[in-house]
């Protein structure tokens, strides 16, 4: 239970990092940080397998480099699911599922250091 409160944390905080970095993400407050960022857990712990299993030959013959779509469209499906969540457009999401994918491996790796 305290690895999930830890990973909630980190994404929140990640998707703050977002928000603050890519000027099309924008969340009107922190109770919608919160809720984003545990829709995003869900969002990629649930239907991402699913996608990733559906577009395998897709991301077989891009040797990986599709995947960096369906997290694109993840993140442009939690700001359409989220209220308060908004991002202004496809390519806007791209970049910020980058850079979240970026800074909450960062995050995780500095944590995982202090053990």
């Amino acid at each position: 239970m305290k690895e999930l409160l830890i990973k909630w944390i980190v994404n929140s905080t990640a998707l703050l990092v977002v928000a603050n970095v890519v000027t099309g993400v924008v969340l009107d407050n922190w109770v919608t940080v919160f809720v984003a960022a545990l829709v995003l857990g869900f969002l990629n712990a649930f239907l991402r397998p699913v996608l990733i299993f559906l577009t395998l030959p897709v991301n077989v013959l891009s040797l990986g480099l599709f995947t960096l779509f369906i997290n694109a469209f993840l993140f442009y499906l939690a700001a359409h699911l989220v209220r308060g969540f908004h991002v202004t457009d496809y390519w806007q999401a791209f970049l910020a599922a980058f850079l979240f994918s970026i800074v909450s491996f960062l995050l995780n790796m500095l944590l995982k250091g202090g053990k």
